[in-house]
């Protein structure tokens, strides 16, 4: 597993890669360092998310899942709804005005969790923020 930095809101968390999204994890890694902006994903509960519109990773659908747990990151590919990222800080059911979606579960937070609660509140109160994924 690799390690990655993520830096966003004034918060640092450190998250691994997932064995089980290998093309997903691998085209990932080619566009380090990446700087987005994160928004709170209402309908979707307690989660974050960077919206990539009609960006294509070149990765289809690997080990997805709808219910991610708190600091799993997902990448939706695209298809009924635009290719985004999902953070999930709390309980969350990923899903768009289309629908229940499935993303790829390809990174975990596993450092800095406690602040995962902290970062939601604040885009959800404080709307978009910059987030940057670094190698480690």
């Amino acid at each position: 597993m690799t390690r990655i930095r993520l830096r966003a809101a004034g918060h640092a968390f450190v998250a691994e890669t997932h064995p089980e999204a290998p093309q997903t994890v691998a085209a990932f890694m080619k566009l380090l360092p990446y700087q987005q902006k994160i928004i709170h994903v209402r309908w979707s509960g307690e989660g974050c998310w960077i919206p990539l519109g009609d960006f294509k990773l070149g990765v289809g659908f690997e080990n997805h899942t709808s219910h991610p747990s708190v600091g799993d990151i997902l990448f939706y590919p695209g298809g009924y709804s635009e290719t985004e990222i999902l953070l999930a800080y709390g309980s969350c059911m990923f899903a768009s005005k289309m629908g229940q979606l499935a993303g790829n579960h390809f990174l975990t937070i596993v450092e800095g969790r406690e602040n995962l609660r902290k970062l939601g509140t604040k885009v959800l109160w404080e709307g978009a923020q910059d987030i940057v994924f670094e190698a480690v």
